[in-house]
Order: structure tokens, then sequence, then C-alpha cells
């Protein structure tokens, strides 16, 4: 069947299911997306501040990518210290492409642009719509949905794509398991607005052993503070006096992934198929990734290669974060003190430093060979 004519519902309004919907009415299809929230996320609360340099090349057809070097800042630091020691300083410009390493702009920006560029072609989310059960067959789905005056709706999409997050009722109708572990230790956040504007262009861990805390851009005059330490907010050290805790928040991380990210005519794309940690600011840009792959596939008619050309790369993501945060939360000081000796040296070596960037700007996993030139 011609992909233009298939019925595609797409459940979740996130930066991951905007982007679904984007590349797939660019390519001729008339996706419907729903979302059981009023809007998209605050943009105060915005869990995900980085996108990368993958990200950037696959918003590039949608010109998305245009508007966000536009407001976006570029990382040109990414720093570790341990007290008055600099251990380490990267310049994420060494990746050569088209685009830098890594930009910063609020998830909560993001997803409004994404939203904007979809109207364009007079494709809108459904806000407040809610997903109540899937029945059927997954190669033939039907969905009852709840409508925001309260009243049902039965459909009957060609594909249901679910990106609704960690606890995804997409994920659960279709009978996949989550399975993974939690670290034991909760992470802290909270992002303080200065009276004046501050450095946006740097990112630092500062490593306390045992604990961390990290400093990262949100904005001109705001930035984020992340850490193990419930007491993190004593220890920061503010670039100016005056700042103001805009919001706090606190999180456990958790590993997991399906072992398959689609049944039958059903794909998870986002959270709903992997969480990890945030070290790497890889969460919305591998959904976009998702995303993005799965809407070429559509139209490819090769959808059903979707899990089988995804799963790997997902693979390597969960194992770099998993590495990175197991590296910055380390507790037993002998592990922090080599660490601390053997970090400076392992970052000028060319093979270890030139790995770590291309994992910063997301060039670890395979390019779309929908665009040319892309790495």
């Amino acid at each position: 069947m011609p992909g233009g004519h298939r019925d595609i519902l797409i459940v979740g309004a996130g930066a991951t299911g905007l982007a679904a919907a984007l590349e797939l009415v660019r390519r001729g299809h008339r996706p419907r997306i729903i979302d059981s929230d009023a809007g998209p996320v605050p943009l105060v609360e915005s869990r995900a501040l980085g996108i990368n340099a993958r990200t950037m090349t696959l918003l590039s057809p949608s010109r998305v990518s245009d508007v966000i070097q536009q407001v976006a800042f570029r990382v040109d630091r990414l720093r570790a210290r341990s007290g008055e020691r600099i251990l380490f300083e990267i310049d994420p410009g060494r990746v050569t492409g088209k685009f830098h390493a890594m930009q910063i702009l609020a998830q909560g920006h993001t997803e409004r642009l994404l939203i904007s560029k979809l109207s364009d072609y007079e494709v809108e989310p459904e806000w407040q719509t809610v997903l109540e059960r899937v029945e059927g067959s997954m190669e033939k789905p039907i969905v009852v949905l709840r409508r925001p005056d309260g009243t049902a709706e039965e459909a009957a999409p060609d594909i249901l794509i679910g990106a609704d997050g960690a606890h995804s009722a997409v994920r659960k109708a279709a009978g996949l398991g989550f399975p993974g572990q939690a670290l034991e230790a909760s992470f802290y956040l909270a992002d303080y607005q200065y009276p004046q504007p501050v450095d946006p262009h740097y990112v630092e861990i500062e490593l306390v052993d045992p604990g961390m805390i990290g400093r990262l851009p949100v904005s001109s005059d705001t930035v984020r503070y992340l850490s193990t330490l419930p007491d993190f907010e004593k220890r920061i050290r503010h670039p100016m006096p005056g700042g103001q805790a805009v919001w706090v928040s606190n999180f456990r991380i958790h590993f997991r992934h399906v072992e398959k990210m689609s049944v039958g005519n059903v794909f998870l794309a986002g959270d709903a198929a992997h969480i990890h940690s945030p070290a790497g600011a890889r969460g919305m840009n591998l959904g976009i990734e998702d995303a993005c792959w799965l809407a070429y596939l559509i139209s490819e008619g090769r959808e059903q290669e979707y899990s089988a050309r995804r799963i790997p790369a997902v693979k390597t993501v969960l194992k770099q974060t998993y590495g990175l945060t197991s590296m910055v939360t380390m507790r037993n000081p002998v592990a922090t003190k080599l660490r601390n000796m053997l970090a400076p040296l392992a970052v000028r070596i060319p093979f270890v430093a030139n790995r770590l960037l291309r994992g910063v700007a997301g060039y670890d996993t395979p390019p779309p060979p929908w665009i040319d030139g892309a790495q």
C-alpha cells in the first residue's frame, strides 16, 4: 500500500512523537498525533537541554535545524574538575561536520519549534486526548481514545506509534517487557536564574568525591545544577550573587530498554522503548533519531526492519551513558583517586578524545541514508 495512504496514529506529542509526525508529513503522510497533556512541556521544566549534531542533521530536511541554530547556544567547552584542579577540558568544535557537536536549547522550546513546523503542514497535536486501551491484534490494532470532552472514540490505524514515555500505554498493550535496572543513588537538579547574563557556552562536572555537581546552561541567565548530593545547593559555585532557584526536582536513574521495538504494526520510539542516564545528553536526541528512522522506513514500506536497525544503536547509547554515569558516581576513595589521575591522561589520547566527542555529537550510531553527506 502506498505510504501516504496509510492511517498512522502517534501516541505522545513530546519531541519524539512530534519529530515522527513531522518526518511523516514531510514525506506525504497525514499522521494523527495525540497526547494526554494539555500542551508541550513547560519552558521552565525542561529535562532535556542538549541537541547534538546527529539530531541537527536529522532535522535539517524540515529546516527545523535552521531555527535551532538561531536560538540555541553552542557548547564550546566540556570541562571536568576536582576542587580547584581542572582534570581536563575538551573543545566539541573538534568534531568536523556541518553542525556543531552540541547545542543547548530547552526541550520545551524545541517542542514548540516542531509544533510550529507541523502547523505549516496543517497538522496539530490533539491535546488532552487519552489512549485508554488497545484491542484486537498487534497486526490490526484497534484503539479506544478519550477526547477532552469525555467522549470515547474507536479507531483502527494501520500503524500505531508509541512515543508516550517511560510508562508507555502502547508498550504495555503490546506486551513488551521493559527490563533493566535502577541506580541506587537519587539525582537532584536545580535551575538558578541570575540577575545578569552568564556564560552559556560550557558544561562542567565538578567531582566532589564522593558525588558530583554538574553545571549546564539553560539560557543566557539560567544555569542548571545536577548532583548526586541532597545538599548540593550549599556547594554550588555561583557565577554571581543573587541567583534564585526557579525549578527544583529529583529523580532516580534507570537503564532499561525493550528487547524489540515493534510488534506487528505497533512501534515504539523514545522513552517508550529505552530510558537511561542524562549523561551525554542522549535521551531526547536518541528518541528523535528513532522517530526519523521509523518515518523513513514507513515511507519505504520497510517498517518491519525498524527494530533490528534501532536496537543496536540503543544498546550503544545505553552502554555509553552507563559508563559515564558510573565514572561520576563512584564512591570508593581508591577508585575515585585513580579516576582523577587517569582521566586527564586518557583524554590526551586522540582515539579516546575523538570517541568521546563523537558520542557527544551522536555520531556513534548509523548515519541516516536518506541525507547526503551525513556522518
